[in-house]
């Protein structure tokens, strides 16, 4: 064994020493920002390989970008998914009205009637049009920006402010974060504040619908700034390991909270080609144009139905307002990214794409905007009556100690009996219902 020198520099001639590489974002606050460093493939030109190709023939596909809606606003290429007007129309009506319900809710904690929310201004189409391209009894397993899911399935706009509000509507009683549901009938998994938790379950989900020989699969969306999380890698070990019929949607909206996707090694290759390394599946997408999303996200699903496994999509796209109501991004990002973004606005897309198909109007879209405006008012003031934060109709005191245990423990229900007691001293009439939510919220 060759002897250690003394020194760390010694012996190593004229080698320069080591450094550190801190990935910085391009623009920062009051910088132009120009975005001719990026690639942006022309529209039309990724070839679409049969759905149950072998894996390494979409390799090239991780690199490159599925795009089909150009500046002519007209479709193009062989991922056209040739959608009918009345499909194009309802994935615009129904991301008009995920908007319209974010420009309320936002609003709504703003006025403190919640204590927090998120927008996905700008992401619609991730959420949305994906929604259209699988079953209804697909299983999904979201992130805290995929609301279009709920949407895009029926669910409730009042139940989803009812959670929202914390209220005594909420099904969830409360123990959730606003903006973290859960809805079985919808099969839409429960959101998780745990970044990337969500997609080791569905991996298992799908190796369990595989088990069963069943005909449904799961599809999982994360944040590009949670790929860098341990669960990531361990799902995708999993589901490549076991061929599982599972989509995993990695939702690249350029930044995590305060910190851009070069933290999440956005510098160094696409978040789509990481499939390459696991041996499946991979595209990169437009993010921002609907019909590209819709088209990738059926390829995947079918895909899984034929048993060829999992497909890693990244939706190439940006996050036009903060991360949350808690997030200033002035702080971090130059205020012109967002009107300099190079691939537009998803719902301006697809409304122009449908004026373009002489299917639609700007007439017929500023009505379709006020009906959607009204019918989020309508929901908010259904749901107020069961209360808002802070204002009591909270759920009864008691309810604390239900759903975890089929017969509660005796030494919680001495915890129970004694914090109800002391609850009747503090605030008399206090015990259950609207009274504790009136006593709770002076």
């Amino acid at each position: 064994m060759a002897d250690r020198a003394d020194s760390p520099h010694a012996g190593r001639g004229n080698l320069s020493p080591l450094s550190l590489h801190v990935p910085e974002p391009h623009f920062r606050p009051g910088d132009p920002v120009d975005y001719s460093f990026l690639d942006i493939p022309p529209v039309g030109q990724a070839p679409r390989p049969d759905e149950a190709c072998e894996a390494k023939e979409t390799h090239p596909l991780c690199l490159d970008m599925v795009r089909v809606l150009g500046e002519d606003n007209r479709a193009h290429g062989a991922w056209d998914p040739k959608l009918d007007p009345d499909t194009l129309r309802k994935i615009l009506s129904t991301m008009a009205l995920v908007r319209a319900f974010d420009d309320r809710m936002y609003r709504g904690q703003r006025q403190g009637k919640t204590s927090f929310y998120m927008k996905c201004t700008g992401e619609e189409a991730t959420s949305v049009a994906a929604a259209y391209a699988l079953a209804s009894d697909d299983m999904v397993f979201p992130s805290y920006r995929q609301q279009g899911i709920l949407l895009a399935r029926g669910y409730p706009m009042v139940e989803m402010i009812n959670q929202i509000y914390s209220n005594r509507g909420d099904k969830l009683k409360g123990r959730q974060l606003p903006i973290m549901y859960s809805s079985r009938a919808h099969n839409f998994f429960t959101i998780s504040g745990n970044l990337a938790t969500q997609l080791p379950q569905a991996a298992g989900w799908a190796m369990a619908s595989a088990i069963k020989g069943d005909t449904r699969l799961a599809a999982a969306w994360v944040g590009e700034g949670s790929t860098a999380e341990g669960d990531y890698h361990a799902a995708l070990t999993f589901a490549a390991v076991y061929n599982a019929p599972v989509i995993f949607n990695v939702v690249n909206n350029q930044w995590a909270i305060s910190s851009f996707s070069g933290f999440a090694g956005a510098e160094r290759t696409t978040f789509a080609a990481r499939a390459i390394g696991y041996g499946i599946a991979g595209l990169r997408v437009d993010g921002n144009d609907p019909l590209a999303v819709y088209a990738a996200e059926r390829w995947a699903a079918n895909r899984a139905r034929a048993n060829k496994g999992p497909t890693l999509i990244e939706h190439f796209s940006y996050r036009a307002e903060g991360h949350s109501t808690s997030d200033d991004p002035s702080a971090y990002r130059s205020a012109q990214e967002r009107e300099e973004w190079p691939l537009g606005d998803p719902i301006m897309r697809l409304k122009n794409h449908l004026i373009e198909l002489g299917e639609w109007s700007d007439e017929q879209h500023e009505a379709m905007d006020r009906e959607h405006v009204e019918a989020v008012k309508a929901a908010t003031k259904e749901a107020e009556k069961n209360g808002i934060l802070g204002h009591g109709l909270h759920h009864p005191f008691h309810t604390m100690f239900e759903d975890v245990y089929e017969e509660l423990p005796w030494h919680l229900e001495e915890q129970a009996a004694q914090a109800i007691r002391e609850r009747q001293v503090k605030w008399p009439g206090s015990l259950d219902g609207d009274g504790a939510g009136r006593e709770a919220g002076r």
